[in-house]
């Protein structure tokens, strides 16, 4: 199959800032726009007040500067618009947008998938379970949720999370060396993908100063200390458990392999801000998302950044060969 060199954008939540930043997006990028996967109503405004002209995608199209391939998912109508509002329909179309591009990245050969931001509230408001969109991108791709993990890119930082939106009693019980060791591939070969051949890789411990010989918590000895092992006898170049703000000042670590959320949320959002990328690994297709969220308070104002959705959209753009 040819593979499109074009990505695709979902619009995350519908009355959120989603719309505004996609057809900005759209209107800088040109030529090198990607097809937008949403509603033809929540982006007629954004498009009109960008000059962007709003076309059906079709395979093998050419893109155009001033033009939006668009896939219209119809899960909305005009009468269902309430933008700036936290709402069940939106959560669902959220999810409808998602769904229906990795079916698009699977089945139509195209480079990757890049999300809007999304409302937790709003999806599970549907009566949607969303943890996230690992464990969807997982589900979609028929990929064991035991394999697949969110990584958040920003400030110079790559930080892959073995447990992401669990109670810390909750993490502490998942975490596994079969886990641990699962997240390591999967940072190794995103690396790898992104264009860095050979990565070395960073784990932090579970405990402060990595349990410290098990003074402070035998974890590091029985979790993640094996795993590293165990990835390293895969040929995988990975630290020993350290005390996460001791590797965060090594500047030899290519990535890093975060306990928990907070854990590895923490150093990319001081250093990036709104601009860090969010990315689904493990699952085989990219899937790329914002680090921030829908700001319903400005939505509809025109006064929304695009920033982060273009940082996001250049991690999985193709090179020249």
């Amino acid at each position: 199959m040819s593979v499109s060199p074009r990505l695709l954008l979902t619009t995350g939540d519908p009355f959120g800032i989603g719309p505004e930043i996609a057809m900005k997006s759209v209107a800088e990028l040109g030529v090198t726009a990607p097809v937008v996967v949403g509603d033809r109503c929540t982006l007629e405004g954004p498009a009109a007040a960008y000059g962007i002209e709003l076309r059906s995608a079709e395979p093998g199209r050419l893109p155009e500067a001033g033009v939006c391939d668009l896939v219209d998912v119809g899960a909305l109508s005009t009468d269902q618009l309430r933008v700036g509002e936290v709402r069940p329909e939106a959560g669902a179309a959220t999810i409808a947008y998602a769904r229906a591009a990795v079916e698009l990245a699977a089945d139509g050969g195209y480079r990757g998938i890049v999300a809007g931001p999304h409302s937790e509230t709003a999806v599970h408001a549907a009566g949607i379970s969303f943890a996230g969109y690992p464990p969807l991108v997982a589900e979609l791709t028929g990929t064991s949720a035991d394999e697949v993990f969110l990584m958040l890119v920003g400030g110079g930082l790559r930080m892959a999370h073995v447990t992401l939106h669990l109670s810390m009693t909750e993490s502490l019980q998942r975490l596994s060396v079969d886990l641990v060791a699962a997240a390591g591939r999967a940072l190794h070969r995103a690396l790898e993908s992104m264009g860095t051949p050979a990565p070395r890789l960073g784990m932090f411990g579970i405990n402060c100063h990595a349990g410290e010989g098990g003074l402070f918590g035998e974890e590091d000895l029985t979790v993640s200390g094996p795993a590293a092992e165990r990835l390293r006898s895969e040929g995988i170049d990975i630290t020993d458990p350290t005390g996460a703000d001791v590797l965060l000042g090594d500047p030899q670590c290519d990535g890093y392999l975060a306990m928990y959320h907070d854990q590895g949320h923490i150093p990319v959002k001081l250093l990036a801000g709104r601009t860090a990328a969010a990315v689904t690994i493990g699952a085989g297709v990219p899937f790329s998302s914002v680090g921030h969220g829908p700001a319903f308070d400005i939505a509809g104002q025109g006064v929304a950044d695009p920033s982060a959705l273009l940082s996001a959209l250049s991690l999985f753009t193709p090179k020249e060969a």
